[in-house]
């Protein structure tokens, strides 16, 4: 027995020696730290489901039993009153600052807009109410999502845990749901993909960033809604006539997999292969051991951002599920967006202006390649920019002010 065990250790110990030996000749010492902080990671990491959502909440949401809120009608002069229910969000985060752009806008109309933050980790709600207010410009109310929140006469879910408190919740209102992208498939499957797809079931009325999640919404799940197209803020992203390009850009921010960053990273090791002489400008975070040559610039401004899409003919941008708001802001600065070929990409993004390419590493760098020896490029450059004048949040604004009015039955004349 012993004599067994013995051998069975020497053999895993040999066999250990060889993989280290393996690695070592193949990716240096980076190759084993990597590994040990795998290893390290793995252990620290919880055993459990790290929920987004009070379980208690889930407990409480019985859809078979769903609550009928009284819906105050709304009288002539009289302001809509609207509670926002979100997460509490740091600087920079995309999917607050299209929800605020909105209610701010809605706050321009007339509309009484209240935030209420839903937040598991008990977060210091003051700190967050003045990120809300200094980096997003919001004015509302603000206040912490308890028990009870007040009367009004629409009351909006923001993403898939706060979907919970909103359905539970016994104040008037009608039940509203801001849907920026198919939350479901931000997790592995499993409980927690399983309650965010449970939430298209809730009875609420849709509002959706561009046409199709609403067009999902509905086929999957019934659900009714609306849909606002996505804008662009063309004070900021502008094509500068006279800078030099010399390069292609990637919104590359491994944290966020629906960007496809590893795909788009195998791409531009090829494209890099092919166009060495082209910058290629990394941008969302640092990166580390990029197998190529890349400017590598971490988080930036709005206004960095503008100044490296000028510099590069083409951007790779993947959207695996909704579309983000990048390939907007490329075409406004006069930078030929590459994206993946898909039906939620084609229906939103409704331009003559992208380039859509298979989603293999290959068909995308093919792509970027098309574009930086196009002997065209200037006009197609000018061309590009000069369609998304017009692509204003105001746009988006007015086709929200809308849908809540439809579904309130509001005339309007009566909001102040």
């Amino acid at each position: 027995m012993i004599a067994s065990t013995l051998s069975s250790a020497r053999r895993q110990a040999e066999r250990r020696s060889r993989q280290v030996k393996s690695i070592l000749a193949n990716e240096g010492h980076r190759g084993i730290t990597d590994r040990a902080r795998t290893v390290v990671a793995d252990w620290m990491r919880p055993k459990g489901i790290v929920w987004q959502v009070k379980t208690g909440d889930v407990i409480a949401a019985d859809l078979s039993q769903p609550f009928t809120p009284i819906i105050p009608k709304v009288a002539p002069g009289e302001s809509i009153t609207v509670n926002w229910v979100t997460g509490p969000a740091g600087p920079g985060s995309g999917g607050h600052t299209t929800c605020y752009r909105i209610i701010r806008y809605l706050d321009r109309l007339g509309y009484t807009n209240r935030i209420y933050f839903y937040d598991l980790h008990r977060a210091d709600r003051k700190y967050y109410e003045d990120v809300a207010r200094e980096h997003y410009g919001l004015t509302n109310q603000i206040s912490d999502m308890g028990d009870t929140i007040a009367d009004a006469h629409a009351v909006v879910a923001t993403g898939w845990p706060t979907a919970y408190p909103v359905f539970n919740a016994r104040c008037t209102g009608k039940r509203f749901y801001f849907v920026q992208d198919f939350e479901p498939y931000f997790e592995p499957v499993g409980a927690q993909s399983v309650l965010a797809e449970n939430t298209y079931k809730m009875g609420f009325h849709a509002i959706t960033a561009g046409q199709w999640l609403a067009k999902k919404l509905k086929s999957d799940y019934g659900m009714e809604g609306d849909y606002f197209p996505f804008g662009c803020d063309t004070t900021r992203y502008k094509r500068d006539p006279g800078s030099k390009r010399s390069g292609v850009a990637f919104y590359a921010r491994a944290g966020t997999p629906r960007r496809g960053v590893e795909l788009g990273l195998l791409a531009l090791e090829i494209f890099a292969k092919r166009q060495p002489q082209i910058d290629i400008h990394l941008y969302g975070e640092k990166l580390a051991d990029v197998p190529f040559r890349a400017i590598n610039h971490g988080l930036v401004s709005p206004q960095q951002l503008n100044t490296i899409y000028n510099k590069c003919f083409a951007g790779l941008t993947l959207s695996l599920t909704n579309l983000s708001l990048v390939p907007y802001e490329m075409l406004a600065a006069g930078c030929i967006p590459v994206m993946n070929d898909a039906e939620h990409n084609r229906m939103v993004m409704q331009s003559d202006h992208v380039r859509y390419a298979e989603t293999t590493p290959h068909a995308l760098a093919s792509a970027l390649e098309k574009i930086v020896v196009d002997p065209d490029y200037d006009c197609l450059s000018r061309k590009a920019a000069d369609s998304i004048v017009s692509a204003s949040w105001d746009d988006a604004g007015a086709a929200v002010d809308t849908a809540f009015r439809r579904a309130l039955c509001v005339d309007r004349d009566a909001v102040r």
